[in-house]
């Protein structure tokens, strides 16, 4: 039917007008556009050189990071020691199958590992014929894991355990629903009263028929008698480099190229009693013997799956420098005396020969016996967690400092002192910062390190985050004003040589700060817009840094960087130009380059986005896509372009250079001179 013109004309109006009333919604109520022009000098006699580990990572065993996390060990409280060593006591979180006039289920000292005492005893009452008879599938103990198992169809998962027995043994171990009533793998074990008169470790695969993101593992029988367990273990075959790692937040890890890995803590480290401080001695050599411990700090048992050799050996694998933060004799509420730390002493030193000691020492053959004969490549140790201000740290952090550089004189040590306390009677080779604040002071932090003097220590940067209400779980503003501080940690990276965010993993069941970079469960994952932005700055590290000015007329929300990058893949060269508009107009910003000795080629260049709809604006398990970045082609690149940028985004371009010019040389110059 023909719609009358009269009548066209009415509603193309009345449309016209929804649409402008809802077009400052859409566009953060953004006013015409902003022009800008950015000047980039990119001759190679300006050029300053990024260092080689500017960007990294910073884990700390909390919000469930690692147990239940990135550790891929799916048992928890899989030795049975979370309830302490008096007995009987806690096994939370497994539970008994049954009640208790067929099962009783009790916590004793009977281990055969003197470092973990605690056993759990199984008295089963019923049988599968006679007065007093099982239920259908026999009764036993379970284990949901944290918060739910993930199990995937045909995959393969290890399990092993310890068992003791005077009786006969009719025992299925099974992977099942969270209800019991799916079975997904079994395997049974059969013995005679005398196959497990000792402690005796069984072990075997058991390959899931189903998926079920919510299971459990089952240990369950039909046959009266009595029967001991310990450290029972159900591990993913299929993990990160075949090293222990859960697959899937260990590449997201990986695929920011970091070049640092700092470990394992934060307030981890302290403990809020030495009792439970991070005690790298304790959490090496074989898994079963490690006695884990509680981690009194965020709340949580942690069986120590995640260890110093671990720690180490992540780093390896992701391509990252491990940078150790030792216990120096200090929890939140106590410290050790000057006149009585040189066991803590001994204690970190002993640490660094684990780490780099030959095989035959005392602690590399540790190492070497748990696999890697090889030294790991330590080359920093931070003192402690910023514990400056209490009364013993600079006077210990000296015995420290000397005791390692006597031994290992390259290693760098980081203090948790600020640069100006920094001296020959308190050297160091680096200072720690950590810096937390609401988006619109990190955003004014862009210029933190403008003013610092050059020479001297240069500053990590080992903890940064947006805080407080406009951080949310992860926002999009958060992310913006976060990467405002990096770029100016570039254009400073003279006095800045690393830098890492925090929090970095958070389990969703366990959410003990917020935000965090990577959010998961069981079975799904998903990263920050913050984790996201990180993406823009993992080529920085080792770079070539040119100058670049704004030049902007009543809008102070422009921060950019300029630099020269190398794609180890391809081998292609880069000029990669960072602006970031924390602002709500959009502005079209010239580009002027000079001093390029390539040219830009015609293809290939990438413009790239991270913006979205709202300032608030999340990533979820249900849009975890929501704020990603947004790459799309190139088609005037030159040495003279212009740009739109977004109101409230991070705007890249990476400008393909011609590789039969000079700035190759000189980038492979200047890493060769480098390293």
């Amino acid at each position: 039917m023909e719609v009358p013109r009269g009548s066209l004309d009415g509603i193309l109006f009345r449309i016209l007008g929804l649409v402008c009333a809802l077009y400052p919604i859409f566009i953060f109520r953004s006013t015409a556009a902003q022009t800008a022009q950015l000047s980039v000098d990119a001759s190679p006699q300006n050029t300053q050189m990024i260092p080689e580990n500017m960007f990294g990572i910073f884990f700390e065993e909390i919000n469930h990071a690692g147990a239940g996390g990135l550790w891929a060990e799916l048992v928890n409280n899989r030795g049975f020691e979370a309830g302490g060593l008096n007995t009987p006591s806690n096994i939370d979180p497994w539970l008994i199958i049954g009640d208790e006039s067929n099962i009783i289920v009790a916590t004793d000292r009977s281990s055969c590992f003197p470092t973990n005492p605690i056993a759990l005893q199984m008295e089963v009452l019923c049988q599968s014929s006679g007065n007093n008879v099982c239920p259908p599938g026999g009764v036993g103990i379970y284990n949901p894991g944290f918060w739910g198992m993930n199990i995937e169809e045909t995959k393969v998962y290890k399990f092993s355990m310890y068992i003791r027995s005077s009786d006969p043994v009719d025992l299925t171990v099974s992977l099942a629903s969270s209800d019991g009533l799916q079975n997904l793998a079994a395997h049974t074990i059969i013995a005679d009263s005398k196959d497990f008169q000792e402690w005796t470790k069984v072990e075997f695969d058991l390959q899931s028929s189903e998926s079920n993101s919510n299971s459990r593992l089952q240990l369950t029988t039909s046959k009266s008698g009595i029967v001991w367990f310990d450290q029972v273990s159900l591990m993913p075959s299929d993990t990160y480099m075949g090293h222990g790692y859960r697959k899937d937040l260990a590449s997201m890890l990986a695929n920011l190229k970091p070049k640092f890995l700092k470990f394992p803590g934060g307030n981890y480290v302290m403990g809020n009693y030495l009792l439970n401080a991070f005690r790298w001695s304790e959490t090496v050599g074989p898994w079963e013997e490690r006695p884990g411990h509680f981690n009194d700090v965020w709340g949580y048992w942690t069986d120590d799956g995640l260890g110093l050799f671990e720690f180490l050996q992540l780093a390896e694998d992701i391509g990252a420098s491990p940078v150790w933060v030792v216990n120096d004799g200090a929890s939140r509420n106590e410290q050790i005396p000057s006149a009585t730390i040189a066991a803590f002493v001994k204690d970190v030193v002993d640490g660094i020969e684990f780490a780099r000691g030959d095989p035959g020492t005392s602690w590399g053959s540790v190492r070497a016996a748990m696999g890697h004969p090889e030294p790991f490549q330590l080359n920093y140790i931070s003192m402690g967690n910023q514990e400056c201000s209490m009364h013993y740290y600079k006077e210990n952090y000296r015995k420290f400092y000397s005791a390692i550089k006597a031994s290992y004189p390259d290693i760098k040590i980081i203090s948790s002192c600020d640069r100006s306390t920094i001296s020959p009677i308190d050297p160091a080779d680096l200072y720690d910062v950590h810096v937390y604040t609401s988006s619109g002071d990190m955003f004014s932090k862009s210029r933190m390190f403008d003013s610092t003097p050059r020479g001297g220590p240069k500053a990590i940067v080992s903890e940064y985050a947006v805080t407080g209400n406009d951080a949310g779980r992860g926002t999009l503003v958060a992310a913006l004003a976060e990467a405002a501080f990096l770029i100016g940690l570039e254009r400073n990276s003279d006095v800045v040589e690393m830098a890492s965010c925090a929090p970095l993993f958070v389990n969703d069941n366990d959410r003990r700060w917020s935000p965090d970079a990577i959010v998961f469960n069981s079975w799904q994952h998903y990263g920050c817009p913050n984790y996201w932005m990180l993406h823009f700055f993992k080529d920085s590290s080792g770079a070539a840094l040119h100058p670049s000015t704004i030049q902007v007329s009543n809008y102070n929300q422009l921060v950019a960087s300029s630099i020269t990058w190398q794609n180890s893949k391809d081998g292609n060269t880069y000029l990669k130009i960072k602006v970031l508009n924390f602002g709500d107009k959009a502005v079209d910003i010239g580009i002027s380059i000079t001093g390029l000795e390539n040219d830009i080629q015609t293809f290939g260049s990438i413009k790239t986005v991270l913006t979205s709809g709202s300032l608030r604006d999340e990533n979820s398990f249900q849009q975890p896509d929501k704020v990603v970045p947004v790459e799309s082609p190139i088609t005037n690149a030159r040495e003279q372009m212009s740009l739109v940028l977004d109101p409230y985004s991070l705007t890249s371009v990476d400008l393909l250079l011609d590789p039969s010019t000079k700035m190759r040389s000189f980038l492979d110059s200047n890493l060769h001179s480098s390293m």
